[in-house]
């Protein structure tokens, strides 16, 4: 099921990269443009001006418009102005959004998962009779029966069962720290 599911969003995203490079193969006008920041002149704020032209083109004169100045104060206003071509790719950005999407889809899928699936599936496992008998200790350690009910299954793969363990190793001790600092009043070093 969830190779299937990886398929489809691995599927997915090579459908969208061809689709993104096709639109970015002829240089979009918002994919470049020359930005000139000119700084105050006289009686004239400063102001950035942008436009989108070529490099050739990427000067005062050809960015500035309208030109807040006339005549022979055009030369003297442009010098003060500094112009920068800039250029980006739409291609690689709407790339990286794609991925940071899908890896946010497939976090919350795991969530959905942790939060709904996985409890659903212990309580199968388990039996409503043992969560039942273990009330008092299930309210403190919800899971803390689960490494002897998994341990005990020939059907679980070893790898399964070490991270179970650690799992349930770590749950100790945070639990030991809990009663350390709650009950004790102690804190540990």
């Amino acid at each position: 099921m969830m190779s299937s599911v990886a398929f489809k969003l691995l599927s997915l995203l090579v459908v969208l990269l061809f689709m993104s490079t096709q639109t970015t193969d002829a240089k979009n006008s918002e994919d470049i443009r020359c930005k000139c920041t000119c700084p105050p002149y006289r009686d004239i704020d400063g102001h950035i001006y942008k436009q989108n032209v070529s490099l050739k083109d990427c000067n005062c004169l050809h960015v500035v418009e309208p030109m807040p100045v006339d005549g022979k104060d055009v030369e003297a206003y442009c010098l003060r102005c500094e112009c920068k071509y800039e250029e980006r790719s739409s291609g690689t950005i709407k790339v990286t959004i794609i991925i940071y999407l899908s890896v946010l889809g497939l976090l919350f899928l795991y969530m959905v998962y942790l939060t709904l699936l996985e409890p659903m599936l212990k309580r199968r496992l388990f039996g409503h009779s043992q969560l039942q008998n273990d009330d008092d200790v299930g309210d403190q350690q919800p899971f803390a029966n689960a490494h002897n009910v998994l341990s005990r299954s020939a059907s679980r793969p070893n790898m399964l069962n070490k991270v179970e363990h650690a799992q349930q190793r770590w749950r100790r001790q945070v639990q030991e720290q809990r009663k350390s600092v709650f009950d004790r009043h102690v804190v540990l070093s």
